[in-house]
């Protein structure tokens, strides 16, 4: 009988290893969509004209594997009801793919981030936007911000839950060099996710010389019950006009952890709504959620 070679037993392994890893990124990294996704109610409306008082509109970017609408059920009319102009859109769709955004590779899916901003500010007459992303929607915006101009187009950035320095996902990334073509695999099949993992040459690209550019005002709204952005403090940012905020320092009781900050909690917008017109901001507190 002949016995298998180390290579053979070390792709054997690989081959093991690999769609359980993959699904526990995906599942990790990812924003669940429900089973039927409503149209929109009141946003994506490009006939809208921003307010004197709401003069930028804002662009929703949703969280990997989540899609435009499912992702902001809850969000979208929130701003709506305050008086924004509110977009949200599809990205890093893989070939063949209809229902999942973000599996792309990151920078593709910034140029995407870029086209839909040029559309919303041809559309409404604005000359800058207001970006409000969840998780890699919250992280992705920043290398449209930094490499591809969107700079002098955006006037915030807001991040809930943003994996700004990557993930660990509590160590399950380490695992990945004992599994010899498991990185390689997975960046081949699904390039934005493996853009997230911590110390992956995108987040060092994205990070490298600093974490803001000049002329973007930066919030993140992060919870320390997040389970998928891991450490929960890599989200925060460095630089100059940047507000780092702790849910559980606005109210000590929010439970939320990753999908929830993004999807259900309005403690995190009322924040979200603070960051958006600071001139007329008011506390958030635990009351907020009502």
């Amino acid at each position: 009988m002949k016995l298998p070679t180390p290579a053979r037993r070390h792709r054997r392994r690989a081959a093991a290893f690999l769609p359980a890893f993959a699904l526990a990124l995906a599942a990790l990294v990812a924003t669940p969509t429900p089973a039927s996704a409503a149209t929109t109610s009141g946003w994506n409306d490009y006939g809208c004209k921003p307010s004197s008082a709401h003069p930028r509109p804002v662009v929703l970017v949703p969280g990997t594997l989540g899609n435009e609408t499912d992702n902001f059920l809850v969000l979208a009319p929130y701003l709506v009801d305050r008086g924004y102009c509110v977009f949200s859109f599809d990205y890093g769709q893989l070939p063949g793919e209809t229902l999942f955004d973000g599996l792309g590779p990151i920078a593709d899916s910034a140029q995407q981030l870029s086209d839909e901003v040029d559309k919303v500010l041809a559309a409404t007459g604005a000359s800058k936007v207001d970006i409000v992303g969840h998780s890699q929607g919250g992280m992705m915006p920043r290398y449209y911000l930094k490499f591809l101009g969107g700079a002098a187009r955006t006037n915030a950035l807001i991040g809930l839950a943003p994996d700004n320095h990557g993930t660990t996902l509590d160590g399950l990334t380490a695992l990945l060099p004992y599994f010899p073509g498991a990185a390689s695999y997975l960046q081949s099949g699904a390039p934005g996710l493996t853009d997230q993992v911590a110390g992956s040459p995108f987040i060092t690209q994205l990070n490298a010389g600093g974490d803001t550019v000049p002329g973007v005002h930066y919030t993140v709204i992060a919870t320390q019950y997040d389970e998928v952005v891991t450490p929960y403090t890599s989200e925060y940012l460095s630089g100059p006009d940047v507000h780092n905020v702790l849910l559980q320092d606005l109210c000590p009781v929010d439970l939320s952890e990753h999908v929830a900050i993004g999807l259900t909690d309005r403690v995190a917008y009322h924040e979200v709504a603070n960051a958006l017109d600071p001139a007329h901001a008011t506390q958030t507190t635990c009351a907020s959620a009502l």
